[in-house]
């Protein structure tokens, strides 16, 4: 015989009626049902009132729109998907409160209660999901007649700042003179990793305050990015190198700086102009522990930093980047004069020799090669208008001039008159491309061996450019490096490596095989950078932490 409900049980949240409170219920609160109808309304009313629309215009006005109503189109229809329910959920409440029975009343709390509980608590992002970048990249105009479709092509990026992350043990702490690298991982709107380069991503570095180095701190270790001079309290000049960013076409980029000198600095790294999730970030920098240096070591004026050597007929010829020289040792012959113009190194980085026994000498920063005879007078120069950032130089059993162009990650072959022969390769991580390339050599064949500064690698060509193979992973074992700088090959086609991360070289078979290390550790190198050969079996290689060249027994 059914009974009227008269009673609410709040632990099963339903109506019954008397005689279940005494079996079924009876363990449970109760109260009268009018009484849980005036509770359930106010609490429905409350839920009302905290999701009204005017709460809804209000966080749609807290900011003005940031782009094109077209970009922040999906965006605008999830939002107005989002008010409609709202609106059709409190409407229906409301019908509910006003005309339907107590006993309906009660159970509309439970149907909707927590949708409402849903769009009150909702977060609505003010600011838009998407950005506006939109770049024109610039192909290959060369052959515009023949093939318009290489001009360019537009391309976008999805990547925003505040799901972009940067990583690193050098966000808190580096060593002074160390090179320092940075990962910065960019991400889209739904934290999904963006897998193509393109964006814009900046850095800038500043110091806090400044810290006197200790007497007989560590020299400091060749930077991998371009300088620049600030004025430091006192007024003397001090060098405050600025990030270089380097785009790995995944979606990945790397912030490479060096500071040189003690104290706490600012990383500010930027995306499209707006700081990346946790930027900016504070950097303690700290001297390095002292090294004895061996007696295989040979110093070079202070304040340069040995970059690239080549053996010639003269002697060994080394290269120093800062103070725009070329040195030649076991003839006391050094020449160049820093500057811009004709005839003048403002950053050489590389240097060779040619069958007549004229010096080639890669110039960075003034985007040239130029000839010099070994009295140092001036003879041409190369390249010009045709490289971006020459670093490595090296020539072939033809004489002719192979230039490693680290900016623009190709190599350019050109003839010793400055005709440019041939060019190949480009940025990216495919075996036939670059990222930051830096010093080459060339087999009994004629291959071309060049190291792939930040794919980790060495990659073989033939003459023509054409690719043969790579060797290489990223690491620290055997047959692995951590950005590979110096190269050279012996008579046997044996290619020696300087690993500049690991600081360490290694010897490798014709086919890139792991051979063997060149024992170093009577006099451990820092950052190792350009080597050669030496008739007599000897290994030159240039030191740049350590700011000298150091001579090797190699053992093969």
């Amino acid at each position: 015989m059914s009974q009227t409900l008269r009673f609410y049980c709040r632990d099963c949240e339903t109506a019954v009626c008397s005689s279940c409170t005494d079996i079924e219920h009876r363990a449970h609160t109760t109260l009268h049902l009018t009484d849980a109808v005036d509770e359930h309304r106010s609490a429905m009313h409350q839920l009302i009132d905290r999701v009204t629309m005017q709460k809804i215009v209000s966080l749609c006005g807290q900011k003005q729109p940031l782009t094109i109503l077209y970009i922040v189109g999906n965006q605008l229809e999830e939002l107005e998907s989002w008010v409609r329910g709202v609106e059709s959920g409190c409407e229906f409440v409301e019908k509910a409160l006003t005309h339907c029975p107590a006993m309906e009343v009660v159970l509309v709390r439970k149907q909707l209660g927590e949708r409402l509980m849903d769009y009150a608590n909702m977060n609505v992002p003010p600011a838009p999901r998407e950005n506006s970048h939109v770049k024109f990249v610039v192909g290959n105009i060369e052959p515009l007649k023949t093939a318009f479709m290489h001009v360019g092509s537009i391309q976008s990026n999805s990547a925003v700042p505040h799901q972009t992350s940067a990583t690193g043990e050098a966000l808190r702490q580096v060593t002074v003179g160390r090179g320092s690298i940075v990962t910065v991982v960019t991400r889209d709107h739904k934290g999904e990793k963006a897998t193509c380069g393109g964006a814009e991503v900046t850095a800038a570095m500043s110091r806090i305050s400044a810290t006197v180095p200790r007497h007989g701190s560590n020299s400091p270790r060749a930077s991998l990015s371009p300088r620049a001079s600030s004025k430091s309290p006192s007024g003397s000049r001090e060098e405050l190198c600025q990030p270089q960013v380097l785009d790995l076409n995944n979606g990945t980029y790397e912030v490479a700086f060096t500071v040189h000198t003690e104290g706490t600095y600012s990383l500010e790294v930027l995306l499209y102009g707006q700081p990346v999730n946790g930027s900016p970030f504070t950097i303690t920098a700290t001297a390095a522990l002292e090294e004895d240096s061996g007696s295989s070591q040979r110093s070079v004026p202070p304040h340069t930093l040995p970059r690239q050597t080549s053996h010639s007929t003269q002697g060994i010829a080394f290269s120093h980047f800062k103070d725009g020289r070329i040195a030649v040792a076991d003839s006391n012959n050094q020449f160049g004069v820093r500057g811009r113009g004709v005839g003048q190194m403002q950053r050489p980085t590389g240097v060779s020799a040619l069958p007549n026994g004229n010096y080639v000498v890669a110039d960075y920063e003034n985007k040239w090669v130029s000839i010099f005879e070994p009295s140092g007078k001036y003879v041409s120069r190369i390249g010009h208008g045709k490289l971006l950032g020459p670093k490595g130089v090296c020539v072939d059993h033809n004489g002719h001039i192979i230039v490693v162009d680290n900016k623009a990650s190709c190599v350019c072959i050109f003839q010793q008159s400055g005709k440019l022969l041939t060019k190949f390769g480009n940025r990216g991580t495919d075996e036939f491309q670059f990222a930051g390339p830096h010093f080459a050599a060339v087999n009994s064949k004629g291959d071309i061996v060049i190291t792939d500064f930040h794919n980790h690698c060495v990659k073989v060509f033939d003459s023509d450019g054409d690719f043969l193979f790579t060797f290489g992973t990223s690491g620290e074992g055997n047959g692995q490096f951590n950005a590979p700088t110096g190269i050279a090959v012996d008579a046997n086609d044996n290619i020696i490596v300087a690993d500049w991360g690991n600081s360490r070289m290694q010897v490798f078979d014709a086919q890139g095989s792991f051979l063997s290390y060149v024992n170093t550790l009577a006099d451990p190198l820092y950052g190792p950078q350009g080597l050669t050969l030496t008739p007599d079996g000897q290994i030159f290689v240039a030191d740049s932490g350590n700011h000298c060249f150091k001579v090797y027994k190699y053992l093969q």
